[in-house]
């Protein structure tokens, strides 16, 4: 490439650095939007943890090119260069920005190099400056996405250098620089399809400029060798078997990318590109008509839109049209040019052949003509095509300022239109700065299009900014009534606002706007897949009511019916089955959606939840690796498996359990759960000093958190700290005044440890009137009586619990205990029942195995799963926690449990179950 720029100067490509770092400056503090949302912040083919063979398999977006709603965009190395950006500064928008503006700069070179085949050196600069400064490409070098633009187009100009130098002397044919040619045009519709468009304007070259022929000369050597009066020429023999060379190659390329698309093309719904499906003659006339408005976006870049689609341009219906003038106009000009360059010999007509093939073949593939693109005009495919344009007006510049008469004239206007040109660029440029500012601009000048209305509405959404997003969206509607997507934000906006009924029947509208199902004919053709989420989000907003559940079935499956790989339905109703308590079919849901995405962490997950439901901890533990396998950041995978292992009573798990709650704080240092469980963890492996720093870290994350407040009180009494453990238990019951176990430790402390008698037995009525046959606390309240010498008033107590629990041998002794002390008070004044006696003892040892079996309280974190229109966020299923109880158990159980410790100390009173919700 160096070699081929060889003879523009330094200070040419410093002129050219210089005034595009002029014009692009800004755009470094613009972020991501609009496109850039999903082909790099949505995109996983950008992270490294993506195996790079999912580049060529996957289209400019990271959907599969074989799943029908893949754009069939084939860049993968477009999408290099973004995982490249990625791998250096991730989602820092600096780079990416600062890479595009890299490449415009190399563009501008190369097509510097290229103006000097068929213009002068002066007349050269200002057409690569023009093009530098032009305003239409904004979209193209801003927008990241338009890197697509920019890298085809270096490719595409080497590919044509290249085969400049394919003629030897004496008109020999050398095939190096066609071998490059090939490989650069390959490389080139890698970056973005209309790359291959280079070999027509390669067989023009060849035909037209190396080997000088004219059109008419060329229908006389054809009606010559019909007749019989000649043969064909040596040179053109030449010449034809190196466009066979080029076409061959080009049928090639032709082949293998019909294969990649698996022969089908994108489907687009009529809001994208309106003509497209209507009846001729608008289509043709509209189609038509697109080609003068994209012209004239070129000759007067004053109103630029980032979105044209939709209403923008209303269709051309008849002949009688005012706009068909434009059209015929445009053609008569086109023409004219054409018949000029094709027809007279010399310098001037080459020039103008090459820069209208310039401006007419790269812009085919987004023409219409052939197949129906999804935008009715876009600026970044100008990118190309006003090199064309750019080499026209230098070279008519070069006619007028070569007349003395009109040469200052020619001079001022080109200062005048390289100033206000520049000027344009850098303010169009803040344009792309937010997605707010992107499109309030696009709003200015096409107020027509529902779409712009709606993405306002998403940017403001996106801030939370609910109430005035709504406005936008509703404006939406009544541009395009018919606009099925912008009733789905409404609904959605409205659910936001938790006005449920509004958001209900917005979904109802857009319900019913879908076309019913034809028998024969393939739906998806007919809508975009995108629009099936008004079923699913109707049913998830109304299955938050338990009494319609079925109904909300009922949508998930009529969604299914008309897409049968419809994953995300498959996903959803996955969820309401098991909130409807039908785990065997929520498998079955699961199983069904990995048949169509097997690389879908989120869909083991859900599974492996499914696997938890149906009381397999370890088919659900394979699972949730599964989903770690795939993605090794999967928070709730990491966090609910470390949860499975530890609960498994397994220590040999326990260490895996500690890494994969080590990774779940260091992806989510502000979620406490991680802390708690890491104490909880350290607690089972005797780690005393670590259990309760996890703890404290818990605690103060959230000061209120009951589970980690208990159990780091639990754990200074365990250790003989109980004295510490009295203000943690102080909070707790702050937050919590009918935590049962929490006043149960506490009166035990306060009796055994302070000698508080009062301070207990308050603790211990505070129990019973919680619950009057709680047993433990009955006892302990029967031991505070025999504390306080009212024997009789403790006699009764301990018939009373003993009824409760017959069956607690320790009861009974301490009964007969009171009974003996009773018979014999006179003669035994001095006996008591201390608090380190045997009955306190057992007594304390059996509040205290009631306590360690609330040890683990645990809560989970939460997710929600949402189907939101026009985004690609996809969230694994929601998780809350339900009570369990604790069964009660004998004191032999209690002391076999005591020696193991390992099933005792862990009771979960909190177990996650999927609660669905959007």
């Amino acid at each position: 490439l160096l070699e081929k720029m060889a003879d523009v100067s330094l200070k040419e490509a410093a002129l050219i650095v210089g005034v595009v770092a002029a014009c692009y400056w800004n755009s470094l503090f613009c972020g991501f939007v609009f496109d850039d949302v999903s082909a790099i912040l949505d995109n996983k083919d950008l992270h490294p943890s993506t195996p790079l063979r999912n580049l060529f398999q996957n289209d400019f977006w990271g959907t599969p090119m074989s799943e029908e709603r893949s754009h069939k965009s084939y860049r993968p190395l477009t999408v290099l260069t973004f995982r490249l950006n990625y791998l250096f500064s991730e989602l820092n928008a600096v780079s990416y920005h600062f890479l595009n503006l890299v490449f415009h700069v190399v563009v501008c070179i190369v097509f510097l190099k290229v103006c000097k085949l068929f213009l002068d050196n002066r007349s050269s600069v200002v057409a690569s400056l023009l093009f530098a400064v032009h305003p239409i490409h904004t979209e193209a070098v801003t927008g990241v996405v338009g890197r697509a633009e920019l890298l085809s187009s270096i490719f595409f100009l080497a590919a044509f250098l290249s085969y400049t130098k394919s003629k030897g002397p004496d008109n020999t044919i050398v095939w190096t620089p066609i071998a490059v040619t090939v490989f650069l045009v390959a490389v080139a519709t890698l970056c973005k399809e209309q790359g291959i468009t280079v070999v027509g304007i390669c067989c023009v070259y060849e035909v037209f400029i190396a080997q000088g022929y004219t059109l008419p000369a060329l229908l006389d050597t054809a009606v010559q060798i019909l007749r019989g009066k000649g043969s064909i020429p040596f040179s053109m023999l030449q010449t034809l078997l190196k466009l066979i060379v080029l076409m061959f190659s080009t049928l090639l390329l032709v082949v293998v990318r019909v294969q990649v698309i698996q022969s089908q093309l994108p489907v687009f719904t009529r809001f994208d590109n309106p003509a497209a499906v209507s009846p001729s003659p608008a289509r043709q006339l509209t189609f038509n008509y697109l080609l003068p408005v994209n012209a004239w976006l070129l000759l007067n870049p004053s109103e630029l839109c980032c979105d044209w689609t939709m209403g923008t341009i209303p269709l051309v219906e008849s002949l009688l049209d005012i706009r068909n003038i434009a059209t015929l106009t445009f053609f008569c000009f086109l023409g004219s040019l054409m018949v000029f360059s094709l027809r007279y010999p010399g310098d001037s007509s080459k020039t103008v052949l090459m820069a209208l093939c310039l401006i007419v073949l790269p812009f085919i593939p987004a023409s219409n003509l052939f197949f129906p693109v999804g935008f009715v005009v876009a600026e970044r495919v100008l990118y190309v095509p006003s090199m064309g344009f750019c080499i026209l007006v230098a070279h008519g510049w070069k006619k007028l300022s070569n007349k003395s008469v009109l040469r200052k004239i020619s001079w001022v206007c080109l200062a005048a239109v390289l100033f206000t040109h520049a000027l344009k660029t850098l303010h169009r440029n803040w344009d792309w700065e937010s997605e707010y500012t992107l499109f309030m601009s696009a709003l200015k000048v096409n107020k027509n299009n529902a779409k712009l209305w709606n993405n306002v509405g998403h940017a403001l959404e996106n801030e939370k900014n609910f109430e005035r997003a709504l406005q936008f969206f509703i404006q939406a509607t009544q541009v395009q009534p018919d606009d099925i997507g912008a009733h789905m934000n409404v609904g959605r906006t409205y659910k936001n606002l938790n006005k449920t009924k509004e958001a209900e029947e917005s979904y109802m509208i857009a319900k019913s706007l879908m076309p019913q199902i034809i028998p024969g004919k393939k739906y998806a053709a007919r809508v975009a897949p995108n629009h099936l989420n008004v079923y699913i989000n109707l049913a998830n907003l109304i299955r938050a009511n338990e009494s319609r559940l079925e109904e909300a079935d009922q949508l998930y499956r009529q969604a299914i019916s008309m897409r049968p790989d419809f994953k995300q339905a498959y996903i959803s109703r996955g969820e309401l089955l098991l909130k409807m308590n039908k785990p065997l079919k929520a498998k079955e849901a699961y199983l069904r959606a990995l048949e169509l995405d097997r690389t879908n962490a989120d869909l083991w997950y859900n599974l492996a939840i499914v696997y938890i439901e149906l009381k397999d901890p370890t088919e659900a533990l394979n699972n949730f690796n599964r989903a770690l396998e795939l993605n090794p950041t999967h928070k709730l995978a990491l966090f609910n498996s470390a949860l499975l292992m530890q609960e498994s009573g397994d220590a040999r798990l326990r260490p895996e359990a500690k890494q994969r709650l080590l990774h779940y704080v260091k992806e989510e240092p502000q979620d406490s759960n991680g802390y708690f469980n890491l104490g909880m963890l350290a607690m089972d492996d005797k780690k005393d000093t670590e259990a309760e720093a996890w703890m404290k870290k818990a605690i103060r994350l959230q000061p209120n958190f009951r589970s980690a407040l208990f159990n780091l009180a639990l754990l200074y009494s365990q250790t003989g700290k109980e004295l510490m453990a009295l203000p943690v238990l102080e909070d707790l019951l702050r937050y919590y005044p009918d935590h049962t176990k929490g006043l149960i430790l506490k009166g035990d402390i306060l009796m055994n440890q302070k000698k508080d008698i009062v301070g207990a037995k308050m603790c211990f009525e505070k129990i019973l009137e919680l619950d009057p046959n709680n047993v433990q606390g009955k006892h302990n309240l029967c031991v505070v009586y025999f504390e306080e010498k009212d024997l009789i008033k403790a006699e009764k107590c301990l018939v009373e619990t003993l009824a409760l629990a017959p069956h607690e041998e320790y009861i009974q002794r301490h009964l007969n205990i009171v009974r003996s002390k009773i018979a014999s008070l006179g003669a035994m004044e001095q006996s008591s029942l201390p608090s380190d006696g045997t009955a306190a003892t057992e007594t304390k040892k059996n509040s205290f195995q009631n306590l360690k079996e609330a040890k683990s309280e645990k809560r989970t974190t939460q997710s929600t799963a949402d189907n939101k229109e026009h985004s690609k966020n996809k969230k694994p299923t929601e998780k809350s926690s339900v009570d369990k109880e604790t069964p009660k158990k004998s004191t032999k159980e209690i002391k076999d449990i005591e020696k193991k410790r390992v099933a005792a100390l862990k009771r979960l009173e909190e177990i996650e179950r999927i609660l669905n919700g959007e």
